[in-house]
């Protein structure tokens, strides 16, 4: 059945491609951040694993919402490993690294999450897309809070 909810076509197939590379992001930092959880040590340890398993369950969450309203623009959302390597803008770690490099890592996959969201908040905005607008502006105060809590680790 066709979609009309006032939205062109071609504003929903742009808007649902931005949110397929939030939804990558999104997914690919809940994996970082869950495989840092796993394999956090050091002094922080018990800081650190509990605050990366907030922030990846958080981000569970998120990426259903994500995918939820690429579905109900009319669009299929990505789902594979592939299909996220291709889109993101963050980079998977492979290595351990140390504690404060794990910080660091997840600082910037926040921040790059936040870029992304802000990116294509214009053409939401544009379509008059009030429901992604408002996701991506939760998004954004979501990851913005996130990358303070861990800059503050380093300080």
């Amino acid at each position: 059945m066709k979609i009309d909810i006032g939205i062109s076509k071609s504003d929903r197939e742009g808007i649902a491609e931005g949110l397929s590379h939030l939804l990558a992001d999104s997914y690919t930092l809940y994996l970082k951040t869950h495989y840092f959880h796993w394999n956090v040590t050091g002094p922080m340890f018990q800081t650190l694993h509990l605050l990366f398993e907030q922030q990846y369950t958080e981000l569970a969450l998120a990426v259903d919402t994500v995918a939820e309203r690429i579905r109900a623009l009319g669009f299929t959302a990505p789902g594979s490993y592939k299909q996220y390597a291709a889109l993101t803008s963050i980079e998977e770690e492979t290595g351990v690294p140390k504690a404060e490099e794990m910080i660091r890592q997840l600082v910037q996959g926040q921040e790059a999450v936040i870029k992304t969201a802000r990116g294509m908040f214009k053409l939401a905005e544009k379509a008059s897309d009030e429901p992604t607008c408002d996701l991506l502006t939760q998004r954004m105060q979501v990851h913005e809070k996130a990358a303070w809590m861990l800059r503050s680790l380093l300080e």
